[in-house]
C-alpha cells in the first residue's frame, strides 16, 4: 500500500538537520552545536501564567484564530517593536509555531505547477513544504552576495521562471545569521510589488538582532506580505509551539480555513502563557540577545584563528563558516570527521540547499563553557589534521 501515498511526499526526504543531529547524538562526549534551540529556560512569569491557566481550567477549544486578548497583545507587540499594524480581529492567526505558519501559508496560496523562489542557503522546511504542495522550488544561490538576495538576482529569477507565485524571505536568517537592511528590503519590495507575487516573511529571529533594529518587508508591501513570527526564539518557548500569521484580512480568512483543518486551535493554556510573554515579557528576548552577542564574538574569534571564514552574523544564533581549504569540501564528510575526532557537532551546510556546500552551521545557543571547550577542540583538530 505504501506505493499509493501522496506522490509529492515520496520525493521529500526527512529533515536533514534533525537526521544528522540524531546521527551525531550517538557520539559519546560530543559537544552539540547543532540545533537552533535556546539553551535558556522559559521565563518564570510565563511558566506561572500557564500553571494558573491550567488551574483555572483553561483546557478547552478557543477561537481558531486564538483568544482575542492574545491577538490584541500580539498586535500591540509587533506594532511597538517593528511598526507593523495589524487588526487583532481580522489580520492575525495564532498557530502551533512558525512551522505551522509556513505550512498553512503555502497550502493557501499554491496550486500544482506554481513556483516559489527561495534564496539559499535556507531552512530546509521551506523547500520541502513547497514540493509537498506540488509546487516547483526555485533556489537562488546567495553565497557570492553575502548571503543576501539582491534585487537583480530576484529580477533574473522572475524572468527565467514561469508561474512564480511567491518568494520566501527569512530575516534574520537561518543558517547564516544575516539580516536584510532597510535599503535592500525596499528595493526587493519594489520588484515584488511590480511582479504581483506573495512574499512570505519568516521573522522568527526578529528579537535577536545585533547592532541594528529588525526591519520587516511588510512595512513596504503589507498588501502582498504574509508575516510569520512567534515566541520560540524570543522567549525560549520552542516546545510550547506558539506562533502568529499576520496578513491582509481577506488572505487571513482563507489561511484560517487551512489552520482550522490542521489544528482546530492552539492549546488553550499555552495561549495564556503567550499572552503573559507578550504583555509582561516585552523585553525578555533582549536579555537573551545580549548574552548571545558575547557568545558570537567568542566563537567567531576562535573559529577565525583556526582558518574558518564567516560573514559576521547580524541576528539569530548561528555562524555559517567556510570549511578551511586544506580539508575536504564535502561538508557532510567534514562534519562527521569533526564529530568523531574532535567531538564537536555541527550541521553540514548543504543541508540548507544551494549555496551551502562547503560550509558548516554552528549554533552558539549553548553555554560559554561549552563554546570555549568546543573552540579548543576545533583548534586542536585543525592543527593535527590540517
Amino acid at each position: 500500500m505504501i506505493e499509493n501515498i501522496n506522490k509529492n511526499l515520496k520525493a521529500i526526504k526527512p529533515n536533514p538537520i534533525l537526521g544528522f543531529n540524531d546521527e551525531l547524538s550517538k557520539e559519546e562526549g560530543l559537544i552539540p552545536l547543532t540545533l537552533g534551540e535556546p539553551d535558556f529556560n522559559t521565563p518564570e512569569h510565563v511558566k506561572n501564567a500557564a500553571i494558573d491557566a491550567i488551574n483555572d481550567n483553561y483546557s478547552h477549544y478557543t477561537n481558531p484564530r486564538g483568544i482575542l486578548k492574545l491577538r490584541e497583545a500580539a498586535a500591540h507587540f509587533f506594532a511597538k517593536k517593528y511598526g507593523l499594524n495589524y487588526d487583532s480581529n481580522t489580520q492575525i492567526i495564532t498557530t502551533a509555531g512558525v512551522t505551522e505558519g509556513i505550512f498553512d501559508s503555502l497550502a493557501t496560496i499554491l496550486n500544482p505547477g506554481d513556483s516559489v523562489i527561495v534564496p539559499t542557503p535556507a531552512f530546509p522546511l521551506y523547500m520541502d513544504n513547497i514540493q509537498l504542495h506540488g509546487a516547483h522550488l526555485i533556489e537562488v544561490d546567495t553565497s557570492k552576495d553575502g548571503f543576501i538576495l539582491t534585487p537583480e538576482k530576484l529580477k533574473q529569477a522572475l524572468a527565467e521562471n514561469e508561474n512564480v507565485k511567491a518568494i520566501v524571505i527569512n530575516s534574520p536568517g537561518n543558517p547564516t545569521g544575516i539580516s536584510y537592511d532597510e535599503t535592500t528590503l525596499k528595493e526587493l519590495a519594489k520588484v515584488i510589488k511590480d511582479s504581483s507575487i506573495f512574499c512570505i516573511s519568516d521573522e522568527i529571529y526578529s528579537e535577536l538582532t545585533y547592532g541594528k533594529p529588525h526591519v520587516s518587508i511588510a512595512k513596504f508591501i503589507p498588501e502582498q506580505t504574509i508575516v510569520l513570527n512567534g515566541l520560540s526564539k524570543s522567549h525560549a518557548m520552542t516546545g510550547w509551539r506558539i506562533g502568529f500569521i499576520m496578513a491582509p484580512a481577506d488572505l487571513i480568512d482563507m489561511i484560517n480555513v487551512v489552520h482550522q483543518y490542521a489544528v482546530t486551535s492552539v492549546t488553550d493554556n499555552v495561549q495564556f502563557a503567550a499572552l503573559e510573554a507578550l504583555k509582561n515579557g516585552f523585553d525578555d528576548g533582549i536579555k537573551m540577545r545580549d548574552i548571545y552577542a558575547k557568545r558570537l564574538n567568542l566563537l567567531r574569534s576562535g573559529l577565525s584563528k583556526s582558518g574558518f571564514i564567516s560573514s559576521k552574523p547580524t541576528g539569530a544564533f548561528y555562524i555559517f563558516a567556510k570549511i578551511p581549504e586544506q580539508f575536504t569540501q564535502d561538508d557532510f564528510e567534514f562534519s562527521r570527521q569533526l564529530a568523531h575526532q574532535a567531538k564537536v557537532g555541527v550541521i553540514p551546510g548543504s543541508s540548507f540547499g544551494e549555496g551551502g556546500a562547503g560550509y558548516i552551521r554552528i549554533s552558539y545557543a549553548t553555554s560559554e563553557n561549552n563554546l570555549k571547550e568546543a573552540i579548543k577542540r576545533i583548534q586542536n583538530f585543525v592543527k593535527q589534521e590540517g
